[in-house]
């Protein structure tokens, strides 16, 4: 009885879990979603995958503005954000622009 309860908690947690857009035929959604049939399910597997939904591990340890931002490359993880988001709405940067370096 309470591996179904565990498995009702994942199932919800898979139905939330976002899209992969760069991985369309590999997605954490179905994974999450097959484990709900495992026969040792527990408790614990289903917290866990609750907490990196809400980003609770982020949460709990956040990063100081000296990490995010190290002196050698101020923009660098700002850049990597923006280039994923970017990527997965299809839009390239020109050639010239990864030659030379340039970032807008």
């Amino acid at each position: 009885m309470a591996a179904s309860k565990h498995a009702q908690k994942l199932k919800t947690i898979a139905a939330a879990w976002p899209t992969d857009p760069f991985r369309p035929n590999m997605q954490l959604k179905t994974f999450l979603a097959s484990l709900t049939t495992h026969p040792r399910l527990t408790s614990d597997a289903a917290q866990s995958a609750r907490v990196l939904l809400e980003n609770g591990v982020q949460n709990k340890y956040t990063l100081s503005k000296k990490t995010l931002e190290p002196a050698s490359m101020p923009k660098h993880y700002e850049r990597l954000v923006q280039g994923f988001e970017r990527s997965a709405q299809g839009i390239r940067r020109p050639w010239w622009q990864v030659f030379f370096g340039i970032w807008r």
